[in-house]
């Protein structure tokens, strides 16, 4: 068995055995025609549960024939340019290569004596998104596995700099269209249930700050203490960016921790043509940013960035087996004394390649390509009598419904757009997301792929209309 360690003697084993897999996802890559197979849960699931994990194949290529027939043939490629649901984007080939680098040394980014090149490389792209972000001298920040993690780690930071002995007094305030990490970070940080105030969003689906002046000023009279403003960039269901400035304003004016969950929105920070729509960010105490969501990055690659690297002391413990104090008088740097986690992958790496490779021009060009697309399928949505469309995008996200012309049943006009949505998928030939509007079922396109055009955009609109229509057809002859 020491045969499948990798070491010096098994490099040729290992050169093999990746080749073999990275020719079977080639070769996938290249011949996928549609997003999705529309393979069912109880169709794939026998599959599964029939391999005896007990008994081994022995044999890589077997593995990867078993593979493909339980996961490579069903799988949803995001790639693919009608693939327009989630927050999943394509992933570019230099980040890729850093995946197979980093998993092949496995570093782990805790502590300097187990990735002393890697710290440096992961503090270095901390400084660059710092820089970019206009933070200042004094930033910091540390990778994360994601935006709820980094979301988590900013309202614990300002749950510390609130400097209160009363939880059950500290309120977070948020759009009600902010990600739900925020209520969940707030339930994890022992806050009260009522702890986050949900701010009302104007017709663009951005924070209203007359409300939040509003509940602020509230929450100062009644003796409350408002602990964070937390503002988006780039909402998961809209991609409306909150007004940033003015948050900022409010938050200089009553003391209150800014921070941004810039998830999404992060793209603008490399965008060439966008950027202003960001304008405020670096005013912020806290910055969440994700580029496995518009840097083009393989998940996970995301990061919190602080103003204040001071501040990060409140997630710092030392061990002595690990970072003892001593190591700090000896300027030894260890990003475990930044993060939530302890063994914690090089992800960094993957972002660091395809800076290297691409540069950041050139991820800003993708990014602006999709918000371009974006705009165009707005136009598109908006001509079309056969849907409602809620908003024209910040970013890249479109969401919108089906109307038909001759049914005027609210409720049976969501059922419409459901099974379009849930038909659509089965036949695999797109996949588009879902949501709620005011208490109606409305679909959403979010567009990453450079690769899908505005006749992609058009052709998945008149699968949609198909389905509903259908829908309707059947449910008018089962009530005839």
């Amino acid at each position: 068995m020491r045969s499948h360690l990798l070491n010096d003697t098994t490099a040729e084993h290992y050169r093999r055995s990746v080749t073999q897999g990275v020719e079977r996802v080639a070769a996938k890559l290249a011949t996928t025609e549609r997003p999705f197979t529309g393979v069912t849960a109880d169709a794939l699931s026998p599959l599964i549960d029939r391999i005896d994990l007990d008994r081994p194949l022995h044999d890589t290529g077997a593995v990867l024939d078993e593979l493909d027939e339980v996961y490579l043939r069903d799988a949803i490629y995001f790639h693919h340019p009608r693939y327009l649901a989630h927050l999943n984007c394509p992933v570019v080939i230099p980040a890729v290569l850093g995946e197979a680098v980093l998993s092949a040394v496995n570093s782990s980014l805790d502590t300097w004596d187990q990735s002393a090149g890697g710290t440096l490389i992961e503090r270095k792209l901390i400084d660059w998104t710092n820089e970019r972000i206009g933070l200042g001298p004094h930033a910091d920040g540390v990778f994360t596995s994601g935006g709820s993690q980094s979301n988590l780690q900013a309202l614990l930071l300002a749950r510390e700099e609130s400097k209160t002995d009363s939880l059950a007094k500290l309120r977070v305030f948020a759009s009600e269209v902010s990600h739900f990490s925020v209520k969940k970070s707030a339930k994890l940080l022992g806050l009260g249930q009522d702890a986050v105030v949900s701010i009302p969003v104007g017709a663009d689906k951005r924070m209203q700050t007359v409300a939040l002046a509003r509940e602020l000023e509230r929450c100062k009279n009644a003796g409350l203490v408002p602990m964070a403003v937390v503002a988006t960039a780039g909402t998961t269901d809209f991609g409306s960016i909150d007004p940033l400035p003015e948050v900022a304003e409010l938050c200089e004016q009553f003391g209150v921790w800014m921070h941004i969950d810039a998830a999404y929105g992060c793209g603008l920070l490399a965008s060439l043509k966008h950027r202003s729509r960001i304008d405020g960010i670096e005013r912020a105490d806290s910055v969440t940013v994700d580029y496995h969501k518009s840097f083009f990055q393989p998940v996970s690659s995301s990061a919190l960035l602080v103003r204040d690297a001071d501040t990060l002391r409140h997630a710092t413990y030392h061990a002595d087996y690990l970072n003892p104090r001593r190591m700090v008088q000896e300027r030894i740097p260890n990003q475990v004394d930044k993060s939530l986690q302890t063994t914690r992958r090089f992800d960094a790496l993957k972002l660091w390649m395809t800076l290297r490779v691409m540069g950041a021009d050139g991820i800003g060009q993708l990014f602006d390509e999709v918000c371009d697309l974006a705009e165009e399928g707005w136009r598109l949505l908006a001509a079309d009598p056969r849907f409602d469309v809620v908003v024209e995008p910040s970013l890249s996200t479109l969401v919108y419904r089906y109307i038909p012309a001759a049914v005027t049943d609210p409720a049976e006009i969501d059922r419409a757009n459901l099974y379009a949505r849930k038909a659509l998928f089965a036949s695999g030939d797109a996949v588009v997301a879902g949501t709620k509007v005011a208490g109606r079922h409305y679909l959403k396109f979010t567009l990453l792929n450079p690769e899908t055009t505005a006749d992609d955009i058009a052709a998945v609109l008149d699968l949609i209309a198909g389905h509903a229509e259908q829908y309707l057809g059947e449910s008018l002859d089962r009530a005839s």
